[in-house]
């Protein structure tokens, strides 16, 4: 007789790529989030959410490996209809643009924040789930409006806490870039279309500058790249001297903006694209001048790319300049953080009609770990008051202690496991990281009083204090029950 198989367990793990968020780290990102909001909404800019699943249609084929068109996302067939999850919050807000164009304001300023995914190959801290912070102007042509996000940028760093010289606002312009490849010859101005994959791989080769080096970046440009995996990426197939002109606009780089510019106009010889991308970036950086923007905050630098295919002008990134130690123990800068550029032609593919738009995105989670590296970030998240159970007839007595500190702005709970161990309510209120605890047996009620307990001055004490010192700051003291909010108010503001 066959032997009787018992049902089979689900495993307990995230599945590959994803990964969960717990209490401080939902914190942490709360309340980064909501100055990164306050910052966006004094500059005028509305919320928007939109939802999480978009048609592939509207998705469009303008994912970062583009090589890989309607893959890389998380998408199923649904009524004929694919669908899938969104990979940034760029393409749905084209969406939105062209499907409410008579209602929304023109020019229409948004931010939207939320996750985004992307089904791609996880590595270390590269996960297929993560949060972007975005804010976008559609409907408005002016360079100025590539300058305002600049600027903004730029304040939203130091909002949340990267101070002034641990970070810089980069600006390029793709139409610069245009004319170089123009005269590189690998873009005919009369046939755009004509070697778009090889400005395809291009433009991800120079975006890798800061990882592969001008070794691997050159391998990319030519025949081809294998990494140390031993996997080959194919190259974009130039010739030496064509790959030359290419290196040189990402060398371009000079002490001054102005400088920078100058060398920039002397690489893209007579291209008509590429003086228009040169005068854009002389006027965007009069205008960040104008407004106390210097090169130590917002900076000319041909080397920013961006990776995406539908930048169609200005480009941006934000670096953090400071210094970290690597997994290896070695110096490095901490890298980009943000980055975003003017995408002229994605609503477009809706209405037909030429949408000017330009925005930034933020990844959420690389802002979050440079603030811990400053120090901004990471401490313990103070948890609730616990008002412990001595009697479980008189939970009603309870319930009202914590309805009182909740009416007051305490945040507040009552122990809801088993009260019989009154050291396991204590052990619960210290994984729980909370500050004070509340205790009340039949005794101190009928006296009408409660004992409030310190518990962070108790754990000091425990660590730190001699004996005489515990003696003469008890952690643990009683209080009148009509005191019990105030007594507690003043812990917490002495904590």
């Amino acid at each position: 007789m066959a032997k009787d198989r018992s049902t089979r367990r689900p495993k307990a793990e995230t599945p590959r790529g994803f990964r969960d968020y717990f209490g401080a780290e939902v914190t942490e990102r709360k309340a980064m989030l909501d100055r990164i909001a306050e910052v966006y909404h004094l500059y005028g800019f509305d919320p928007l959410e939109t939802s999480a699943v978009e048609t592939v249609e509207a998705l469009g084929k303008f994912l970062p490996d583009v090589d890989r068109p309607n893959e890389g996302v998380f998408a199923w067939e649904e009524d004929n209809d694919w669908l899938a999850l969104r990979y940034d919050l760029t393409a749905p807000l084209a969406r939105v643009a062209a499907q409410y164009r008579n209602d929304l304001p023109s020019p229409y300023r948004r931010y939207a924040m939320g996750p985004v995914w992307r089904n791609e190959k996880p590595g270390p801290g590269r996960f297929r789930q993560f949060y972007q912070c975005d804010a976008d102007t559609v409907g408005a042509p002016s360079v100025a409006a590539d300058a305002e996000i600049c600027a903004m940028l730029s304040d939203t760093l130091e909002s949340v806490g990267i101070p002034r010289g641990d970070y810089i606002v980069r600006v390029n312009n793709r139409k610069v870039l245009n004319g170089v490849m123009e005269a590189a010859g690998v873009l005919d101005p009369a046939d755009p279309t004509r070697w778009e994959a090889e400005r395809g791989i291009v433009l991800r080769a120079i975006d890798k500058i800061d990882r592969l080096g001008d070794t691997g970046v050159r391998a990319l440009l030519g025949a081809g790249r294998k990494d140390e995996s031993g996997d080959f990426t194919k190259g974009a197939g130039l010739s030496d001297d064509q790959a030359e002109v290419v290196m040189g606009f990402m060398a371009a780089k000079r002490d001054s903006g102005a400088a920078t510019v100058g060398r920039l106009r002397e690489l893209i010889g007579g291209s008509a694209i590429g003086l228009e991308g040169v005068q854009e970036l002389e006027t965007i950086a009069d205008l960040l001048a104008a407004q106390g923007y210097g090169p130590d905050r917002v900076d000319i630098d041909p080397s920013v790319v961006r990776g995406l295919g539908y930048y169609t002008g200005p480009v941006f990134e934000a670096e953090l300049t400071f210094e970290i130690l690597d997994e290896k123990g070695r110096k490095r800068q901490f890298g980009s953080v943000s980055g975003g550029g003017r995408y002229d032609d994605l609503v477009k593919r809706f209405t037909g009609q030429a949408v000017p738009a330009t925005g930034v995105s933020i990844g959420v989670d690389r802002l979050l770990a440079a603030l811990r590296e400053k120090g901004r970030m990471g401490a313990e998240t103070r948890g609730p008051v616990i008002v412990t159970v001595m009697d479980r007839d008189r939970m009603a007595d309870y319930q009202a202690m914590v309805g009182e500190l909740r009416a007051a702005g305490i945040r507040a709970e009552v122990y809801l496991g088993n009260p019989k161990n009154f050291g396991n309510q204590l052990k619960y209120a210290d994984k729980r990281n909370s500050p004070v605890a509340i205790i009340q047996g039949g005794d101190e009620a009928a006296k009408g009083i409660v004992q409030i307990k310190d518990l962070v001055l108790g754990a000091k004490i425990a660590s730190e204090a001699s004996l005489e010192e515990w003696k003469s700051q008890p952690a643990q003291f009683e209080a009148p029950r009509g005191d019990l909010v105030a007594q507690v108010r003043r812990l917490l503001n002495e904590g």
